[in-house]
């Protein structure tokens, strides 16, 4: 059934730059802490649902979308389109097609943050929409300047778009790694993707989950076993969920392409460029130079009709 497109939120953000502190690492945490939290919370693993996933992951980009601007603002640039840590430039890869192929087209940028990549597009002559389950991060994007995108505050997992309303999708380290329920996410984009649509997600290398997350060489020795599935989970004293994130093998990732309705075209793993000197959390040119840290999977929607409630493959 095709869904109402939701009010846009245009109120005008009042954001106060925080002091930067230094970010806290965990010897198994997944990713950088930005902001002292209220309480100490407890790393783990251990199994975390959707809704407890999504709850969690609003709440924490919510809470820290003003230092993680701030910190890393300047390396994404107010309207540049980069892919991961490495700095992979799509203006360089071209990974949604042609640069001059772009003009015109409906792009959906799903866990867009402040809408840097969408600015971007838009500038490229595309009619962007920049969505992401943060409500203070949509209001950053409001204060860098939003008057070419359109923002949307919804989840990736239900989409509030018609059938069929976009050319392209686009996600940058944005939904996929936080979610418990990818090929939920994936059957989304390809029902609002037009026949022959293309989408193109980063996230986190599987192989990065058996190392800690740790940018020196305490980083590069398997800690873990990269076949453990279990979430990471950060929680509160009461045993709350205050930050998820989802381990999938690139096996998994692979077949929750082909079950969410899409035919994997590329699978990219930037190296670390040479002029790339900063460290970005578990990110740094020491491991960056030994290991992959990033994968792009190029995906296009498959004409082989709708899939079937249980997905293709494995969910």
């Amino acid at each position: 059934m095709a869904r109402k497109n939701p009010q846009i939120n245009t109120r005008e953000p009042i954001i106060q730059e925080p002091e930067q502190t230094e970010p806290e690492q965990t010897e198994s945490g997944r990713h950088e802490r930005h902001e002292p939290e209220p309480y100490e919370s407890e790393a783990t693993r251990r199994a975390a649902g959707g809704s407890e996933s999504s709850r969690a992951n609003r709440g924490w980009w919510d809470r820290n979308a003003d230092d993680y601007q701030v910190e890393h603002g300047t390396f994404l640039g107010d309207d540049r389109f980069v892919w991961s840590p490495e700095g992979l430039d799509e203006i360089e890869a071209e990974l949604l097609g042609p640069m001059e192929e772009l003009k015109g087209k409906d792009v959906l940028e799903i866990g867009a943050g402040a809408a840097q990549c969408s600015r971007w597009l838009a500038a490229q002559g595309a009619r962007p929409v920049a969505l992401d389950l943060s409500h203070r991060q949509l209001q950053h994007a409001l204060r860098i300047g939003a008057d070419s995108v359109r923002l949307v505050e919804a989840d990736a997992a239900a989409l509030p778009f018609a059938d069929g309303s976009f050319d392209l999708a686009c996600s940058a380290y944005g939904a996929l790694p936080f979610v418990a329920e990818p090929v939920k996410v994936l059957k989304e984009v390809r029902r609002v993707l037009r026949p022959g649509g293309r989408f193109v997600f980063s996230v986190t290398h599987p192989v990065r989950w058996a190392f800690p997350d740790e940018p020196g060489p305490e980083g590069l020795s398997v800690a873990a076993s990269y076949f453990d599935r279990t979430p990471y989970v950060e929680q509160d004293e009461e045993g709350n969920a205050v930050y998820v994130e989802h381990h999938r093998t690139v096996g998994d990732r692979v077949r929750d392409v082909v079950a969410g309705g899409f035919r994997l075209v590329d699978l990219v793993e930037p190296e670390w460029p040479a002029w790339n000197t900063q460290e970005w959390g578990g990110w740094s040119p020491l491991r960056g130079n030994l290991i992959p840290g990033t994968a792009i999977f190029v995906c296009e929607r498959s004409e082989m009709g709708a899939p079937p409630a249980g997905g293709w493959g494995r969910d």
